[in-house]
């Protein structure tokens, strides 16, 4: 299995809409992000406008898996994968270059919002890797968590 990484480009949008429905957790159909607000259009715009950078993990020529922030904010916002690409390191290196990304814009803590079931393999990534609960929950019911990536 061979993945590249690289910057995200407004023109994987449509793609990274479509691998969202297909995660193993916490899957969204195309339906379901319009109702949040999250439109290919919008997508697309905050991916050319940069307030929504992101990588993509390609693999045989398709998007297997992504990680996507808020430059205003820090946050991570999105890490997805399709179910075969969990556990080879993927996420991790996703997850990876937006903190060194968001470190070179002069963030010191990051946050992100995960589940609080810890039976989800989300709420054991992220700790694992230093994240760390603030005690606070989002509107979705998801627990906050911070990073200090110079820590």
């Amino acid at each position: 299995m061979k993945v590249a990484y690289r910057i995200a480009t407004p023109n994987d949008t449509a793609e990274c809409i479509a691998l969202r429905g297909k995660t193993r957790e916490n899957a969204f159909s195309v339906e379901q992000l319009e109702e949040l607000g999250i439109t290919l259009d919008s997508w697309k715009a905050g991916v050319s406008d940069g307030s929504l950078p992101g990588y993509v993990g390609v693999s045989e020529g398709n998007i297997i898996g992504y990680c996507f922030g808020d430059s205003e904010t820090g946050e991570i916002v999105v890490l997805a994968l399709l179910p075969e690409y969990e556990s080879k390191g993927v996420g991790k290196v996703l997850l990876k270059k937006m903190i060194e990304y968001f470190n070179s814009l002069g963030f010191e803590r990051l946050f992100l919002g995960c589940s609080s079931d810890p039976k989800s393999r989300s709420y054991g990534f992220y700790r694992h890797l230093g994240w760390c609960s603030t005690g606070i929950f989002d509107d979705a019911d998801d627990e906050i968590l911070e990073y200090f990536p110079n820590k």
